[in-house]
C-alpha cells in the first residue's frame, strides 16, 4: 500500500502556521524564528518529509514568463496596472501572460492552475470579489513560485503586496467634502470580503468621527458598480434625511450615483456632491466632471512586477514587503471647492 507524500502544506497545518513559513523554515531563512524553524524540522523530520524532487528539478528551469491574474480586464484601472507590469517585465526580459478571473472564484481557481501548467516563473494576482478560500494560491505557494498581490490581497497569507493607501485616499476626499460644507455623507461601498473596501469604509468613517460628525450606518451600503448604484441612491435620497453627499468606493459607482441623483431633480454639486475612487477615464467626460482619488495603476503594476523579478532571480534574499502608494484627491466640478 502506497502512503501519501507528506507536503509543506501538511506540516503547516498541524503547526498551525502558513506553507510560506514552513518552507522559509526548512531553507534556514534568517526571518525565521530559530524556535520556528526548530519545529518545522523536527516535525519535518519526524513525518519523513522529503521534498518533491520532479517539482524542485521544474523550479530549476526558467520560462522567462510571468502570470497575471485581474478581476476584470475592462477596468480603466487594470489596464493601467497591466500597462505598468508590462513595462517592468519586458526591461527585466520577461513575456506576460493575462487572465482574468471576471470576479468569479472558480474562474481565478482556474486560472492559477492554467499558469502553473504554463509553468510560469511567477505570478501576480489581484483578487476575486468571490475569493475567500485560498487553498490555489497557498498551492503556488507551497511549489517555490515566487507570488505577489496588487491591489486586492488576502490578509492571511505571507507575501509580498504593493496596494495603494485606501485608507488615506477615502479619508482625505471625504475630509474634502466635509470642508466644502456637507453633512450627511453616504457611502457606496464594496464586498467586506476585500481589504480595499474595507480601509476604504474606515477612511471615510474616520474622517467624519475627527470633524465631528457619528457615523450613521444606515447611509453605508454594500454597492460597487454603476446599475446596482442607480437603484441604490434613489433609496437614499427617499429618507426623511437624504444625504446631502455620497463617496463611492469606485468611479462607475460614483457616476451610477449621479445618474440617480439627476433622474430625482436633484443638482450637482450644488444639492449632493459626489466623489470617487480611481481617477478613470469617464471621470472626465462626465457632467460634472467627478472629483475622484488618483489610484496610480501604472505605478502599481510596474513596482509589483519589479519586486516579483527580484523574487525569480534570487540574487538576494530579503523580508516579504508591503509597498504602499499614496494617493491623490483629484479634485473636479462634482463638489464644492473652498476658496
Amino acid at each position: 500500500m502506497q502512503h501519501k507524500q507528506i507536503t509543506i502544506k501538511d506540516i503547516a497545518r498541524k503547526l498551525g502556521i502558513s506553507p510560506s513559513t514552513v518552507s522559509r523554515a526548512l531553507k534556514d531563512h534568517p526571518n525565521i524564528s530559530e524556535r520556528t524553524r526548530k519545529e518545522v524540522k523536527e516535525l519535518a523530520k519526524e513525518l519523513k518529509y522529503k521534498p518533491n524532487q520532479v517539482a524542485l528539478s521544474l523550479l530549476n528551469s526558467k520560462t522567462n514568463v510571468i502570470g497575471v491574474i485581474i478581476p476584470e480586464i475592462v477596468h480603466h484601472f487594470f489596464s493601467t496596472v497591466i500597462s505598468g507590469i508590462e513595462h517592468a517585465a519586458h526591461k527585466g526580459g520577461y513575456k506576460v501572460m493575462i487572465c482574468q478571473s471576471n470576479e468569479l472564484y472558480e474562474h481565478e481557481v482556474m486560472n492559477v492552475e492554467a499558469l502553473m501548467s504554463s509553468r510560469v516563473d511567477g505570478m501576480l494576482v489581484s483578487l476575486s470579489k468571490r475569493s475567500v478560500d485560498l487553498k490555489h494560491l497557498e498551492g503556488v505557494v507551497e511549489d517555490g513560485t515566487p507570488l505577489v498581490f496588487f491591489d486586492r490581497f488576502p490578509e492571511t497569507m505571507e507575501t509580498d503586496r504593493v496596494v495603494v493607501d485606501d485608507f488615506e485616499g477615502a479619508y482625505k476626499v471625504v475630509k474634502h467634502m466635509i470642508d466644502s460644507g456637507c453633512k450627511r455623507i453616504a457611502h457606496l461601498g464594496t464586498s467586506p470580503t476585500l481589504t480595499i473596501g474595507k480601509n476604504r469604509r474606515e477612511g471615510y468613517m474616520e474622517a467624519l468621527r475627527k470633524n465631528g460628525i457619528q457615523v450613521d450606518e444606515s447611509l453605508i451600503l454594500h454597492c460597487d458598480d454603476y446599475e446596482p448604484a442607480i437603484e441604490m441612491t434613489r433609496e437614499l435620497l427617499k429618507l426623511p434625511e437624504p444625504p446631502d453627499g455620497i463617496f463611492a468606493v469606485n468611479d462607475w459607482t460614483a457616476i451610477g450615483a449621479m445618474k440617480a441623483v439627476k433622474l430625482e431633480g436633484f443638482r450637482v454639486p450644488e444639492d449632493i456632491a459626489i466623489a470617487g475612487f480611481t481617477n478613470s477615464i469617464i471621470s472626465l467626460v462626465t457632467e460634472p466632471s467627478l472629483t475622484t482619488v488618483e489610484q496610480n495603476g501604472f505605478e502599481m503594476g510596474k513596482s509589483a512586477a519589479e519586486i516579483l523579478l527580484r523574487r525569480i532571480e534570487g540574487k538576494e534574499e530579503f523580508d516579504y514587503q508591503t509597498h504602499i502608494i499614496s494617493t491623490r484627491v483629484v479634485l473636479r466640478d462634482s463638489t464644492k471647492h473652498t476658496v
